[in-house]
């Protein structure tokens, strides 16, 4: 049985046999704006459902990017000092120096702890916006998990290309938690740097996970998808893919 509280963002909190697992802490209130980059920069407009003060224990974070801050923003990076184990990109990992553990495309490293079972955590290709970005946008990955009864899988911040279609040739996904929301800034035109609504109805064509969630579609201003974007792409999918997907409630717990 998996647990799973959409916290606001990309952050979430995965509870699976023993193990509790956060995604990309994002903590800050409401209010605030950020840069990101080469001009690019957004506002956030939504607050945590949940304190970090208020999660409990954390055995991991699974950080898809270190150098954005509607990821890992100034509360979510105070944060991590406190979880058992911080896994990121191999990059980040040497930004974020200590023990953080850093990994690139299809690279694994297990999480082990008496009473549980070992999960095993691949990370799978992002890019996170158009072709020849890597270079502006940076290093993301997402993250497989496997701890022998089925395998859970965040996308990460990325658009729809042919890395991210591998994974449905790789791995058998019974959970895809999928970033979206068609992030989009006025500097840079059309170029879209997450997935679309109707990007996530392909994708879930192609994994034919029992279950996708969509998350990081809210919060900030730089989305031009949004909540109602992917909800008509999902409402115009053949039924087969639309019976898969499932919304999570911003903080509140719901069973996968």
């Amino acid at each position: 049985m998996v647990t799973f509280t959409h916290i606001g963002g990309p952050t979430a909190l995965v509870e699976v046999a023993g193990w509790r697992i956060l995604t990309d802490p994002t903590f800050d209130p409401a209010g605030g704006t950020y840069k990101f980059g080469w001009g690019t920069g957004s506002t956030k407009t939504t607050g945590p459902a949940i304190a970090p003060a208020d999660l409990g224990p954390i055995d991991a974070v699974l950080l898809t990017h270190d150098h954005h801050e509607d990821n890992l923003d100034a509360a979510g990076r105070a944060f991590l000092p406190q979880a058992g184990t911080v896994i990121t990109t191999a990059s980040g990992a040497r930004r974020l120096g200590g023990a953080t553990r850093g990994l690139t495309d299809w690279q694994t490293t297990e999480l082990a702890k008496p009473g549980s079972p070992t999960i095993k955590v691949t990370a799978t290709p992002c890019r996170h916006g158009p072709p020849l970005s890597h270079p502006i946008v940076g290093d993301v990955i997402g993250f497989a998990l496997d701890w022998g009864e089925g395998i859970l899988w965040f996308s990460g911040d990325t658009v729809l290309y042919d890395g991210v279609k591998s994974v449905a040739q790789r791995l058998d996904v019974d959970i895809a938690v999928l970033h979206v929301g068609g992030v989009q800034f006025p500097v840079t035109g059309p170029a879209r740097y997450t997935m679309t609504g109707h990007d996530a109805v392909e994708l879930t064509k192609l994994l034919e996970p029992r279950v996708a969630v969509p998350i990081h579609y809210e919060g900030w201003k730089h989305f031009r998808d949004g909540k109602l974007g992917v909800e008509q792409a999902v409402a115009q999918a053949p039924a087969d893919t639309l019976q898969r997907f499932r919304w999570a409630p911003i903080g509140e717990p719901i069973v996968l």
